[in-house]
């Protein structure tokens, strides 16, 4: 976007209760890590970050707590540790954008105006779109990852298996955290053989993907780790209902339009996952509910003093932590440039990362872009399980993030 494309001035925004030059939703992965950013470039930051939650959580850590590696609370910060001092932290929620009067309408009545928006709010868990999941998460061997309050389930279930049908879901639509699905069935597997109860189990990975992976060097090593470890792996299978009362799990075959019911004895439940629904009824967002930005600058497509990075936004690569490191330093520079009346220089390639762990102390580390390019950091076969990339993941990222993305330093 050039120079000449200016966001309209305050001036002409009607009156509000709060007024910030910056304006962040989302006090996050994205939010932080780019507040952190321009609080350091700018000498008189004015910088406001919108998010309720009094907790930030390092979720990548979920997938090692619900195999039983690590205690939950050790991914749990206060969120006032990461708020840039120099930020000013709005502890309310949004419940409407109107971006066309560069104005934010909060939960509790008030208005913000804003010069510049940055949208990350992250994404929506749509627990009840699964039949009867609500009633039954974390109870009678139904588990999830997916949420802090249930995590520490998922490794209760897993301990105390003694046999029968163990099912691992995945939807068809966009989650956070793509691998993570597929890395807590490789797990149980592996607990399942030390605990002697394997030979008297059924692992079902049950995915509404039509593969294991997107990219086929990845996707090639991750069939030979499921025939290994001999997971009944089920492509094209939608979760739809749970049915607690008699331990069975409905799915439709994607390719037969079928119903197909699985009894289970547990089951762990990527449920489907959204925009928030103050993004979806928004002028932001793009036929599929999505902030809907440009795709290499990040900035809004029809508003150009918006940006957007991260989970909610409509960004084509796997929505993931690693992904969004590398979108939030182009999105803290286009917006300065924007700022300052300057071309924009920087671009996002859609390079993301995901380290699928594949059992106790091992672990592949995919990396690729848009095009499924491989953008391989390290001077190996990244496609082959490795251990010293499980205890990078178990030991290194977790400090990077808090001292280094956080800080806006990575």
């Amino acid at each position: 976007m050039t120079t000449s494309d200016q966001p309209s001035t305050a001036s002409t925004t009607p009156k509000t209760d709060l007024r910030h030059e910056i304006v962040i939703i989302g006090g996050g992965n994205g939010g932080i890590s780019v507040a952190a950013r321009l609080c350091r470039k700018l000498r008189s930051p004015d910088v406001a970050i919108i998010e309720p939650s009094d907790k930030h959580y390092y979720q990548p850590l979920w997938t090692l707590v619900g195999g039983g590696v690590f205690p939950k609370e050790r991914s749990e910060h206060d969120e006032a540790s990461v708020i840039p001092p120099a930020a000013e932290w709005i502890r309310d929620t949004v419940a409407e954008v109107q971006p066309e009067k560069n104005v934010l309408v909060l939960a509790s009545g008030k208005t913000v105006a804003y010069e510049f928006l940055v949208v990350a709010p992250g994404i929506q868990i749509e627990w009840g779109k699964i039949k009867g999941l609500t009633e039954s998460i974390g109870k009678e061997g139904v588990c999830s990852n997916y949420s802090y309050d249930w995590v520490d389930k998922t490794w209760e279930f897993i301990r105390s298996f003694k046999g029968g049908n163990a099912v691992f879901t995945q939807p068809s639509n966009p989650i956070k955290c793509g691998g993570a699905p597929q890395k807590i069935a490789y797990l149980a597997d592996d607990h399942f053989r030390k605990a002697g109860v394997r030979d008297e189990s059924n692992v079902i990975f049950a995915s509404a993907l039509p593969s294991i992976f997107a990219v086929k060097k990845y996707a090639d090593s991750l069939t030979k780790v499921v025939s290994r470890k001999g997971i009944d792996a089920r492509f094209g299978h939608e979760l739809t209902e749970i049915r607690a009362a008699s331990k069975e799990a409905v799915f439709q075959d994607l390719d037969t339009n079928e119903s197909v019911v699985l009894p289970y004895d547990m089951i762990h439940v990527t449920p489907p996952m959204s925009a928030p629904d103050f993004i979806e009824k928004s002028a932001l967002a793009d036929a599929g509910g999505w902030v809907d930005v440009d795709k290499t600058t990040l900035q809004h497509v029809r508003f150009p003093n918006v940006f957007g990075l991260g989970d909610a936004s409509n960004l084509p690569t796997s929505k993931t932590g690693a992904a969004i490191r590398k979108q939030a330093p182009v999105l803290a520079e286009n917006l300065l440039a924007l700022r300052e009346q300057r071309e924009f220089t920087g671009s996002y390639d859609g390079y993301t990362a995901c380290p699928i762990v594949t059992g106790y102390g091992r672990l592949i580390m995919a990396e690729f872009d848009y095009d499924g390019t491989l953008q391989e950091s390290f001077p190996f076969d990244q496609s082959k399980e490795r251990r010293s990339m499980y205890l990078l993941k178990a030991y290194g990222l977790p400090p990077l993030y808090w001292r280094g993305i956080m800080t806006g330093r990575v």
